[in-house]
């Protein structure tokens, strides 16, 4: 596994879409920022829906003093637009960029939306290098459960080789639970000649409906025993909490334990879970 020695950590929000919802962010990022993360990135909505309010929360975060990756999708998007998008960030001094192929707006099928210029992220970066060379950092998306959308692991696998290759420089996996899936994978990928760190996705547990939500639509899979487990409190909110901090800590101890080179927390715009997981964890003194 050729993974980076020293581990680092990073956040990831959402742009808000109401001033309430601004004002809510800023506070749980004054409380995630005491953590001293490697960065904060900020997702781009289905079709490019949030773009604007992308490029908002990144240029605050800047202004607050903290390193911030905006996410790009191609889907949806024209090359004039990704071109204009991706100057506008390297005129305002960022850095680092995660490049997505990104999700079709909810409601719209395949043949009644426009995907865009691009079809996979490997094609998005490949332009992104040819508009900006090495000025970007770039991250790029992995599964080591299998994209819900591939046709085999295998084929998942080498879309992942494809965008290394096209000049990716580390990768962010989608959250699991399953560490054997993530160590399976890292492991596929070195074989396949991926050499770039692929920093674990974590999403702290917190609510179980809306676990199952997601995990429904991205495909991630809840072990049978977290999930009965869950079920079994009901809505004893706190139970749920305390049971899923145990859950997350001791995957990502062992993702740690096994030479993940850092960990990426999906916050939902929340300080409470993340932060408890990062101090249990002494990642905040890392």
């Amino acid at each position: 596994m050729s993974q980076q020695s020293k581990p680092n950590f990073s956040l990831e929000f959402f742009p808000p879409k109401t001033p309430e919802g601004a004002e809510k962010l800023r506070v749980a990022r004054a409380k995630l920022a005491e953590l001293h993360p490697a960065y904060f990135s900020v997702t781009f909505g289905a079709g490019g829906s949030t773009q604007k309010g992308t490029l908002e929360t990144v240029l605050e975060i800047r202004r607050e003093g903290h390193e911030a990756a905006p996410h790009l999708s191609c889907m949806g998007s024209s090359l004039d637009s990704l071109r204009t998008i991706l100057h506008a960030y390297k005129s305002h001094g960022i850095k680092r960029i995660v490049a997505l192929r990104g999700d079709m707006p909810s409601g719209h099928g395949p043949g009644g939306f426009s995907s865009g210029e691009f079809r996979y992220a490997s094609e998005l970066v490949e332009f992104i290098r040819a508009e900006t060379g090495d000025w970007f950092h770039i991250d790029v998306a992995a599964y080591p459960e299998m994209h819900p959308q591939a046709r085999s692991p295998q084929d998942d696998l080498q879309h992942f080789v494809h965008k290394v290759k096209a000049g990716a420089n580390s990768a962010i996996t989608q959250y699991f639970y399953n560490a054997d899936a993530y160590f399976r994978f890292v492991d596929d990928a070195a074989k396949a000649g991926v050499s770039v760190p692929i920093v674990a996705g974590i999403m702290p547990i917190t609510n179980y409906s809306q676990l199952m939500r997601f995990s429904d639509m991205c495909g991630a899979e809840i072990p049978r025993w977290v999930r009965i487990k869950l079920a079994s409190f009901g809505d004893d909110s706190a139970s749920i909490r305390a049971f899923g901090l145990d859950v997350v800590c001791g995957l990502c101890e062992r993702l740690l334990a096994g030479g993940a080179p850092g960990l990426h927390f999906y916050t939902l715009n929340q300080a409470v879970a993340t932060t408890a997981i990062c101090k249990r964890l002494n990642l905040d003194r890392a």
